[in-house]
């Protein structure tokens, strides 16, 4: 009733004669002119509004996703997906925390997740709205929760996981060590210096960031990946201080490249990345042989999750986005294309032999017996983990 009185109102007002003084300036005149139009615009109603129910609004990591996911979602559900992509876990917190990001789907890893499920940032969700979350691997559902410290898996569902390791073009690596053995574990490749200083002749390669390195590190030293204690941390830089001198590229992207095109010999990466570039080698039959090795004494799995904001305005179609991403052909379809882990094991017999082949996306019993899930740190020790890794990477 309140807007009929206001549009009878400015009817009203167009109707009668409104006269402009002659002595008017062109400023009052224009002025009178545009309010006119403004009222007449007001009587007329609104412009009719987009219906923004066939939309979905996803936020995902650069380059993870398969080639025809969000046409053929489009296709089969007829609504439009508005697909925006970030590069780092801190970016997607700080867009989060403001609020009102208009996302209806984030893929946080999980390990970040828990700090956006204490924050009230995530959405509970309603697994029965998941038509298709049967699908899921149970295990790697419970490995999750602990990553995530979601108990029950009630507020972020997988997307896809790998590991954080150790990856080499298998014949530059053997040529750099010469007389010196490949070692028992392969994180010697990377911290113990009688080994990084030989491969930094055909390049050698770690991840830029601390949220990878440190924990790396640590684990190598026999201390908690994600300690509390600023002491393990000064025990960790003083390792990585070691290794500076041998590091020929910090890169969380460009690795890929380097090893496929043997410009790099050994990384330490994320699995996919690695089986990515192994992929681009016999794609350009160079003759570089890439494999991702999972050190023996063990390394860090991670999770790349999907959640649904709290303030999301699309919530029905964000589950018909996961309901759609955990059919087994779709899942075929995204590991194809990036050669991550798939959440969905029913998906492995539809993947092409060549895909199959791929070691590090069928990790034994034994090799996933020796994987942790990834940790969240608290802001002190973050602010102490940053720091340190800024001083490794400036050679400080």
């Amino acid at each position: 009733m309140r807007i009929m009185k206001r549009l009878r109102g400015a009817v009203a007002l167009v109707r009668a004669p409104v006269q402009v003084p002659a002595v008017a300036g062109r400023r009052l005149r224009a002025a009178m002119v545009a309010l006119l139009l403004a009222v007449a615009a007001l009587a007329a109603g609104p412009a009719p509004a987009a219906d923004d129910s066939k939309v979905l609004n996803v936020y995902n990591w650069s380059d993870y996703i398969g080639e025809t996911t969000i046409r053929d979602f489009e296709k089969e559900t007829g609504i439009k997906v508005n697909y925006d992509t970030f590069d780092s876990n801190e970016g997607l917190y700080a867009k989060l925390r403001a609020g009102h990001t208009g996302y209806d789907v984030v893929m946080p890893s999980a390990h970040w997740a828990k700090r956006q499920i204490e924050g009230h940032l995530l959405l509970k969700l309603d697994k029965s709205k998941i038509t298709t979350y049967g699908n899921l691997d149970p295990w790697l559902m419970g490995e999750l929760a602990v990553s995530a410290n979601d108990k029950g898996n009630n507020y972020v569902v997988p997307w896809l996981w790998g590991v954080s390791t150790v990856g080499i073009n298998v014949d530059k690596v053997n040529a750099a060590l010469g007389s010196l053995p490949m070692p028992a574990d392969a994180w010697d490749l990377i911290f113990k210096p009688e080994y990084a200083s030989r491969l930094k002749s055909c390049g050698l390669s770690v991840l830029d960031t601390g949220d990878e390195v440190f924990p790396a590190a640590l684990h190598y030293l026999g201390r908690p990946g994600y300690s509390h204690d600023r002491a393990d941390y000064e025990a960790a830089a003083k390792l990585l201080a070691t290794l500076r001198p041998s590091v020929t590229l910090f890169s969380s992207s460009s690795y890929i490249n380097g090893l496929a095109d043997g410009s790099l010999c050994a990384v330490f990466g994320w699995s996919g990345d690695i089986a990515i570039a192994g992929q681009r080698a016999k794609e350009a039959h160079n003759g570089q042989k890439i494999v991702a090795l999972v050190p023996k004494s063990g390394a860090y799995m991670f999770f790349d999750t999907m959640a649904i904001p709290v303030d999301a305005p699309h919530v029905e179609n964000a589950y018909k986005w996961m309901s759609y991403i955990y059919r087994p052909e779709v899942q075929a379809g995204i590991v194809s294309k990036v050669l991550h882990g798939s959440p969905v094991r029913a998906s492995d017999k539809l993947l092409s032999a060549d895909v199959r082949s791929i070691k590090a996306l069928f990790l034994t019993p034994e090799e996933l017996a020796r994987l942790a899930p990834q940790e969240a740190l608290p802001d002190d020790m973050l602010r102490v983990r940053t720091r340190l890794f800024t001083a490794f990477k400036t050679g400080q």
